[in-house]
């Protein structure tokens, strides 16, 4: 049996199975908590959103190493016959604890909790960060765009500009997560049921040499189609396009016209003054070249005629933030605390909780206490997975995409800004978790 989405478990990193190793030899099957989160928030977030749970739950019911990964291992010449008989009946068979997919969460506050046998933990870091870590960054980028559109439709064209196939598929997940509202991918629309939109590109209006031409042969085709009117002068697509619902009268449906290159603000005034005057005000105008949430913000502000967005290249990489100091690390072990206290990387320790509060229908700061305690708070972890099995179906997509815009609903307005707040959402340790950290500290 193969892991979800065909990755083998060799997706580790080589110092993983020579723990495991290490571990198996000394005997040390321990019950490990390791938790995942982010140090500190990049300096242009105010916020983070959960995401890419679904794809580590389907991996770790999946995991496992085939005789020809085996063989691979024992090729390397660093393990020995025991522990690959160990790894060839490998399974995962422990607890998996987190945030549901679509929760706002922030700094030092876990993301996803693994409770197993060490080994059986260790071996997993390498696959749930690599998971976690993008489609957290996507789903935020895509919340972002979402608020900076206000309200316009905002879809998804970056596929082809992502850092390989997983990455685009699951980035089509992942912003429609945030709120972006469809993918040009066919592939992620199938797997994930997320809406698929597109019409054609530049080449489809070469080939036939005429514009009016292609929108005739295209429109003919998909009636309520969208043309693209920027393969040669904007100022002629535009009047190709009047002509053509001259020529077709009643029987033109076309539903709008992308403009894909040139300073968007001033061409899309143009164009819809146009329109406007040949009488098509139902025609939309659709943006696209390079967007993100800046320059939509920028464009919005000037109250221009733009009715929708198509984001590519500088979203699907998330370029202004395109990775996050997330962190896989033992927390506890055998019921003990555990915690780093190097500069900069300390650790909190133990299996941890999540309590949120709420004012005025809006969260007011986060409690992070020991997972055993009860707080009057809202408790934000969940149990997802026991012994290694799922505790639920996987849930629907537009279920996670509405959580996550009743979450953004609920911060509270300055953290909404695509700059740094001044004032961070409050983040505080319990009391009890507080003391045991700080005695904690003094002990090393």
């Amino acid at each position: 049996m193969r892991p979800c989405g065909g990755f083998s478990s060799l997706f580790v990193d080589l110092y993983e199975l020579t723990m495991a190793q290490a571990y198996f030899f000394e005997g040390l099957e321990g019950e490990a908590v390791f938790s995942v989160f982010v140090r500190r928030l990049p300096e242009n977030r105010n916020f983070l959103i959960s995401c890419g749970l679904e794809q580590v739950l389907c991996f770790l019911e999946g995991a496992c190493f085939s005789s020809e990964e085996i063989d691979y291992l024992y090729g390397l010449g660093l393990f020995k016959d025991e522990f690959l008989d160990w790894l060839r009946s490998f399974s995962f068979t422990g607890d998996v604890y987190a945030l549901p997919e679509g929760t706002v969460f922030f700094e030092n506050e876990p993301v996803l909790e693994v409770v197993a046998p060490v080994a059986q933990a260790q071996l997993l870091e390498t696959y749930i960060l690599n998971q976690l870590q993008f489609q957290i960054l996507i789903a935020t980028k895509g919340a972002r765009i979402t608020l900076s559109s206000r309200d316009r439709k905002v879809v998804d064209f970056g596929c082809r500009r992502a850092h390989g196939t997983d990455a685009g598929i699951k980035a089509a997940r992942a912003f429609y997560v945030g709120g972006v509202q469809a993918t040009s991918n066919v592939l992620a629309g199938k797997i994930y049921n997320i809406p698929v939109t597109g019409t054609m590109a530049h080449s489809y209006i070469q080939v036939h040499g005429k514009e009016l031409e292609a929108f005739k042969r295209f429109s003919s085709l998909y009636p309520e189609t969208i043309l693209l009117i920027d393969t040669y002068s904007i100022e002629e697509g535009v009047r190709r396009v009047i002509e053509l619902a001259n020529i077709l009268g009643k029987d033109f449906k076309v539903r709008g016209v992308r403009i894909d290159s040139s300073d968007l603000t001033e061409v899309s005034r143009m164009v819809r003054k146009m329109l406007d005057e040949a009488g098509l005000y139902q025609l939309k105008i659709f943006v696209s070249g390079g967007l993100d949430e800046y320059s939509i913000a920028e464009i919005v502000s000037n109250n221009v005629p733009i009715d929708g967005f198509g984001i590519g290249t500088k979203s699907i990489v998330s370029s202004d933030c395109p990775y996050l100091d997330i962190v896989y690390k033992l927390v506890q072990y055998e019921g003990m605390g555990k915690l780093k206290t190097s500069a900069e990387k300390t650790t909190i320790p133990f299996q941890k909780q999540v309590f949120r509060y709420v004012e005025d229908g809006l969260y007011t700061h986060d409690v992070l206490a020991i997972h055993s305690e009860i707080l009057p708070g809202n408790p934000l972890i969940k149990p997802v997975m026991r012994g290694g099995k799922r505790l639920s179906p996987p849930e629907e997509l537009s279920l996670i995409r509405d959580r996550c815009q009743e979450e953004i609903k609920r911060l509270p307005p300055h953290l909404l800004s695509l700059s740094k707040s001044k004032e961070p959402y409050p983040v505080r340790l319990s009391k009890v978790l507080e003391e045991s950290f700080n005695q904690m500290r003094q002990l090393n």
